[in-house]
């Protein structure tokens, strides 16, 4: 094995040079390296990269050519031939196909004598460029394809290899909390005529130049550790679609029961939470717990936070499934969802990222609908919000909405009166529904029941809806809180 080095034939060592022409075989991992072409006849391995879904297939298809043209008897007499394969730069700087070939059975048994040239690598070109001793200043090499994993906890300084895509390049951005301190440099094709070496703004990094495979960048220091824990998770979920059966089962539509269920579960933990907040008894798990809750209050609170912190957890799970389902079918990543969600929240408050004035949270919500309807070319406010939400819920946001685009409601008192008006109404004598046999079968609910008197109760719960909006409260969220505490005197008494 030998390396053609980081960029020209210029850089190849003589030895490598002398062994490639006496070879039988020469096998150059890919074509696209600058000095791929220095011997004539030698055979790339570029056809590996068209027939495998993954970097990991096309390196062990490698593998089993190489060691395949060793072990075949090509040569008079049926010996073994002498093959040198030829790799980018050095062969024991961040070549995976070396370090396949070197555990390669037939290598360990011995089979097959594998002998290492090492070669001038792209760190030598890189760390001359920047004028940094790696030693002095404890630098860390480290895989653009698997930064997040490889730089999980590290604060730099880094040099960051094989920064060959655009999407290399916004993982690498995702897995960071914050932004270096310093500008991040980029290395490109160094050794060559075009040879860029530039400092360039982080938040540009993905979108301000064109890389390929002899991308590098320099990382001085970053304001934060790469984030070790949302790698471990987003590591995780991969491992569970490789490896678990029922992972690998799931589809977007076979996981949507269980996002409903977990976004039900964290609100019931922010129902508990918000009742602890307000120094009242909980409800759900909170309320379980009883008069242990009462006498230690302490407790109470410790054990909410530890349940919303993991319903959250839950529903975060759900959100990487997801991602990770779509960047299977090569739709989208992780990434693409953060940067998305992210260039979304910049463009809806031009109050704080531009030069719009919001002075009230009502202006910006007026704002916040006015850019949504022209961002997602609707024809009205309202459309795009879920038929299938819960009643209250519903309500809530057509309220919410009327206001944005600047319709009056009535306020607290006028409602307050009309909810009277209407109970009054519906329980003067000779209205009462519930004079049947079956209690269950007056229920006015406008399928062969009585359709007029479930129109009031409609508009009865619609106005005590927007009572409940005026006073700051969450109908469906205060309508939950009510039923588990009814729930629980329902139990004592069964």
């Amino acid at each position: 094995m030998v390396g053609l080095g980081p960029a020209g034939p210029e850089l190849i060592t003589t030895e490598a040079m002398a062994l490639m022409a006496a070879a039988d075989v020469v096998l150059v991992r890919t074509g696209r390296h600058p000095s791929s072409s220095v011997v004539p006849g030698a055979r790339t391995l570029d056809h590996h990269y068209e027939n495998s879904e993954t970097f990991d297939g096309v390196y062990r298809a490698i593998v089993d050519e190489v060691v395949g043209t060793a072990t075949r008897g090509d040569r008079a007499g049926g010996a073994p031939p002498a093959v040198v394969y030829a790799v980018p730069g050095s062969p024991l700087v961040a070549e995976r196909t070396v370090v396949l070939l070197r555990e390669e059975r037939a290598v360990v048994d011995g089979e097959v004598t594998l002998v290492v040239h090492p070669a001038l690598s792209f760190l030598d070109l890189a760390f001359a460029r920047l004028g940094v001793d790696p030693l002095a200043v404890a630098a860390m090499v480290v895989d653009g394809e698997t930064f997040a994993v490889d730089a999980a906890g590290q604060s730099g300084p880094l040099l960051v290899a094989q920064c060959w895509s655009t999407g290399v390049l916004s993982e690498i951005k995702l897995s960071v909390e914050s932004a270096p301190s310093d500008r991040v440099t980029v290395l490109h094709h160094l050794g060559l005529e075009d040879e860029w070496v530039a400092e360039v703004p982080w938040d540009d990094l993905d979108r301000s130049f064109t890389p390929d495979h002899l991308t590098s960048l320099w990382i001085p220091h970053l304001a934060a550790p790469v984030a070790s824990e949302l790698v471990a998770l987003d590591e995780l979920v991969r491992t569970l679609r490789q490896r678990c059966p029922w992972d690998r089962a799931q589809t977007h539509g076979s996981l949507a029961r269980h996002l409903l269920e977990e976004s039900y579960e964290v609100l019931e933990a922010i129902d508990v939470m918000a009742a602890v907040d307000a120094g009242t008894a909980g409800t759900g798990d909170g309320a379980q717990a009883g008069g242990a809750d009462s006498a230690d209050p302490s407790g109470r609170e410790e054990r909410a936070v530890a349940h919303l912190e993991e319903e959250l957890g839950d529903l975060l799970f759900q959100v990487y499934f997801h991602a990770t389902l779509a960047a299977e079918a090569g739709r989208f990543t992780l990434a693409d969802v953060a940067r998305g969600v992210h260039d979304k929240l910049v463009s809806r408050h031009p109050h704080v990222f531009g030069d719009v004035s919001a002075a009230t949270p009502t202006d910006v919500a007026t704002n916040w609908e006015a850019l949504k309807k022209v961002e997602k070319n609707r024809a009205t406010v309202t459309e795009g919000i879920p038929a299938a939400l819960p009643a209250l819920s519903l309500a809530a946001t057509l309220q919410r909405k009327a206001l944005a685009v600047g319709m009056v409601l009535p306020g607290v008192a006028d409602e307050a009166a009309r909810v009277a008006g209407e109970v009054a109404r519906l329980v003067a004598p000779g209205t009462d529904p519930g004079s049947g046999t079956d209690p269950g079968s007056a229920v006015a609910d406008g399928q062969g029941g009585r359709s007029a008197d479930a129109g009031a109760v409609g508009e009865l719960l619609f106005a005590l809806v927007n009572v409940a909006r005026s006073l700051g409260v969450d109908p469906e969220s205060a309508l939950r809180t009510t039923a588990a505490a009814f729930r629980t005197t329902v139990d004592e008494h069964g």
